[in-house]
């Protein structure tokens, strides 16, 4: 349980941070990243790239240099850093975005398995991406002024209480599952503190984007009220991985 309730805080911070990143427009990465001065591994060009993808402003040099609408306001942009957290097994690293004041907003680990530095430096941080959400610095305003959506939101939030948790199996092993928010959900093992894997909506109906707890991606997805996760193979085959609810 207590592990539970640690996943749980994780979570929330994630969404917390997810929303707080989401508002801002102009992200501001240095020339090169400090655990990364000898070698960049083309880890700044994808980082840029990653972000524009994702309507965010990316912004380089010194502030000097900046656009005219952002110099003197500093506080509407965000800096970008990446670190090294690599270990004698794994290539992984941490991106971390902080405020003009030096506080940590949004952070975010990123691991791989392949051995060589760049490819595996650059799919690590392709993992750390996943959770980086899109710019939408109007996103409040746009809430506020839509009169429907209070009641959409409304049938969402019941929906979720409802179907919070549950206990499911597939023969092996028993996971819990916890609905984080209205667009994700986890199974988690009571005796571990990685949920086995988390489940995010996607714009297909009873279809899920899954995280492992390794750090890889497959799909997911419901079947006659079962959960279903296609388990990549060695061979390049899947297999499915059925937990039905108890």
């Amino acid at each position: 349980m207590k592990k539970l309730v640690i996943i749980l805080f994780s979570f929330c911070l994630t969404l917390v941070f997810g929303q707080k990143i989401s508002d801002y427009k102009y992200i501001s990465i240095p020339g090169k990243f400090k655990d990364f001065q000898e070698e960049s591994y083309g880890l700044d060009g994808a980082l840029v790239k990653a972000l524009q993808s994702r309507k965010y402003i990316v912004i380089q040099g010194d502030k000097e240099q900046w656009p005219s609408d952002i110099k003197g306001k500093s506080c509407n942009v965000l800096i970008a850093n990446l670190k090294n957290d690599s270990n004698f097994l794994r290539n992984k690293l941490l991106l971390e975005f902080k405020d003009c004041n030096d506080k940590v907003v949004f952070t975010t680990k990123g691991g791989s398995n392949i051995k060589e530095y760049k490819e595996g430096f650059q799919d690590a941080l392709k993992q750390a991406l996943v959770s980086v959400p899109a710019s939408n610095p109007t996103e409040i305003q746009a809430v506020a002024n839509n009169t429907e959506q209070p009641k959409n939101e409304n049938v969402a939030s019941s929906s979720v209480a409802e179907n919070k948790t549950g206990k499911y199996t597939n023969g092996k092993m028993s996971l819990q599952k916890i609905q984080i928010d209205a667009n994700q959900f986890i199974l988690a093992d009571p005796n571990s503190s990685v949920p086995y894997a988390t489940f995010k909506f996607t714009s297909k109906k009873d279809v899920f984007r899954v995280k492992m707890a390794d750090g890889s991606f497959t799909i997911g997805y419901l079947e006659n009220g079962d959960i279903v996760i296609d388990i990549p193979q060695a061979n390049g085959e899947y297999s499915k991985e059925i937990f039905s609810g108890r």
